[in-house]
């Protein structure tokens, strides 16, 4: 079994990639490891950011590991929030906090184009590597579900018409982002051989 450090304190993050990745993976969070801060995260870019988290845990912890960051990018925003998702409102805000202010500057929006965008960054000893999930979709006016986390309960993917917080768990892994960027990640890791 390979056992990985998944640098995240989110616990429903944690449980939603262990599901995607499988049993033939173990996951690790960073309490499990002992890493109770909070890693900065100062790049301009979804990569930058997953890469300064996963080799915080490599350089100070010795594990391989991955991080991920996802951004929420709106075409009527200039793709805001991106980079800036889990602190749009501010450094100290809370999701719904994030989500009510999205809510009210597209208050009067006519293009409501969205998209989630995932990067997954692994450090291991044989080097680092990236991989990316999308998938496109639209805001709604009111929130919806209570299932999910972030920006899910406005959020509705293209082709569909649930909400991500409206979704089983398990429909949702099927198709979101995160789900994308972890099977792109889990493949890689299925051709090299660990220990």
């Amino acid at each position: 079994m390979t056992q990985l450090v998944f640098a995240t304190h989110n616990r429903h993050k944690l449980s939603e990639v262990s599901a995607i990745l499988g049993p033939g993976f173990r996951l690790l969070s960073l309490a499990d490891i002992g890493c109770e801060e909070e890693i900065p995260e100062t790049a301009a870019t979804l990569e930058g950011n997953a890469l300064l988290k996963a080799r915080f845990v490599k350089d100070n912890y010795g594990y391989d590991c991955f991080a991920d960051d996802t951004g929420l990018e709106v075409a009527s925003l200039g793709n805001a929030p991106g980079v800036y998702s889990a602190r749009y409102a501010g450094e100290a805000c809370k999701p719904e906090a994030n989500m009510l202010k999205l809510l009210a500057e597209m208050h009067d929006a006519a293009n409501r184009k969205a998209r989630f965008r995932t990067v997954v960054a692994l450090v291991d000893s044989s080097g680092e590597r990236c991989f990316e999930g999308i998938i496109n979709g639209r805001i709604i006016s009111e929130r919806r579900g209570t299932s999910g986390f972030g920006y899910d309960p406005v959020f509705v993917p293209d082709g569909y018409r649930l909400t991500f917080a409206e979704m089983e768990p398990e429909a949702k892994n099927r198709i979101s982002h995160r789900a994308e960027a972890i099977r792109r990640l889990a493949a890689y890791l299925q051709t090299i051989p660990r220990q």
